[in-house]
């Protein structure tokens, strides 16, 4: 894929790109948006030849401290656990996502996913104490409660061994 056939291809959608700009292969241009409600969305079209296209959109300007700082670690979480997706539900929950897709999906596979998610909610527990309960501060009797779910981790403890340590 080259350059100038993406240029043409924005113009015969109605977009005027802006100039492209190239750095190590990379083609980028700026393009400016409109949907039937949000009107000039600032968007950025990426063409990377090892990799395909990347709509880049500025959603929204620059956040507070507070959702700044919630944004950044699940981002840094969806580094840190790749086989996990982090994100923030419609309602602004932030939600802890692992896909299995149809092809390998059985009984097997649906038990690690469980415990996957699991161990991942125990590795970052400190982290999000504070979006659990006001200041941070686990509750009474919240650590002598059975752990229900105590079979699942044992079952599958051996293949998420860098969640539980091992």
């Amino acid at each position: 894929m080259d350059p100038a056939t993406v240029e043409r291809w924005l113009r015969d959608l109605g977009l005027e790109p802006g100039a492209g700009l190239e750095r190590e292969g990379i083609v980028a241009w700026d393009v400016a948006l409109d949907g039937r409600r949000r009107r000039d969305l600032r968007a950025t079209l990426i063409l990377d030849p090892a990799i395909g296209a990347i709509v880049w959109a500025h959603l929204a300007p620059p956040l507070g401290d507070g959702l700044r700082k919630a944004y950044r670690t699940l981002l840094r979480w969806n580094d840190e656990f790749p086989l996990a997706k982090f994100s923030v539900a419609d309602d602004g929950r932030p939600i802890l996502a692992v896909e299995v897709p149809n092809r390998w999906l059985d009984a097997d596979e649906l038990g690690l996913a469980l415990a996957r998610v699991t161990l991942i909610a125990d590795a970052i527990f400190d982290e999000t104490r504070g979006w659990l309960w006001i200041g941070g501060r686990v509750p009474d009797g919240y650590d002598a409660r059975p752990i229900r779910t105590a079979p699942l981790l044992d079952r599958f403890a051996a293949e998420l061994g860098e969640l539980v340590g091992g």
